[in-house]
């Protein structure tokens, strides 16, 4: 069971405007990875589904004590409701998915978890709002338009809060652009979380990185 309630997930996500995605095989290794995350000051991360036994590491990451599990870990590439189902009974506090899928939406609403979609267009946007997605991934965010999609679709929709993922890179001037254009908050994965980092064990780098994101994030937003 979810040890957040939605509303104090969607401010958490909103108020630091940064979601990490990555997904590992070790558990070992993603510990790390969650713990160089939490120093750094992030608030959310997303464990996405990955591999076949991406759920028994999500459920000893949840299990774990220790720094990183003061984190608000979510689970990602969440397609179906018999997989959000699973992955909120293993404890997860916010389910996001690569496509709007409404009945991941109505477990989701049913058990009053967080759901993160992944959305393209204005329509399935409206759509995603309607059951209830307080923040819709826009996925992928560099294929669909960039920034400037962000900034088209809150010109009509300025209740929308927006996450670009795919295609926001860790770099001052991708930040600046994405939140400028009126992005809620952003999701970085193999740009914050990169396999150089991880292979060479450098996850103080990974933290580094995520440190220098929400910095950046802050400034764009005048903060």
């Amino acid at each position: 069971m979810a040890s957040h309630s939605r509303l104090e997930v969607w401010t958490a996500i909103v108020d630091s405007g940064l979601v990490p995605l990555f997904y590992h095989a070790e558990v070992e290794i993603a510990r790390r990875i969650l713990r160089a995350c939490a120093q750094a000051g992030v608030r959310c991360v997303e464990f996405t589904n990955r591999g076949d036994q991406a759920h028994l590491v999500f459920q000893d990451l949840v299990r774990r004590s220790g720094e990183e599990r003061a984190l608000i870990l979510g689970a990602g590439s969440v397609l179906d409701p018999g997989t959000a189902a699973l992955y909120i009974q293993l404890g997860a506090e916010f389910i996001v998915g690569p496509a709007f899928n409404p009945e991941v939406a109505r477990i989701c609403n049913r058990r009053k978890v967080a759901y993160l979609p992944g959305c393209a267009t204005a329509s399935e946007i409206s759509a995603a709002e309607e059951l209830g997605a307080e923040i819709c991934k826009i996925f992928p965010g560099g294929q669909v338009g960039g920034p400037e999609f962000i900034k088209a679709i809150l010109g009509p929709m300025p209740w929308a809060r927006l996450m670009p993922t795919g295609g926001v890179e860790a770099t001052q001037e991708s930040v600046n652009a994405w939140i400028k254009a009126g992005a809620a908050c952003l999701g970085i994965g193999s740009n914050l979380v990169t396999k150089q980092s991880v292979a060479a064990g450098e996850f103080d780098a990974i933290g580094e990185r995520a440190g220098h994101i929400l910095g950046w994030i802050r400034a764009a937003r005048g903060v």
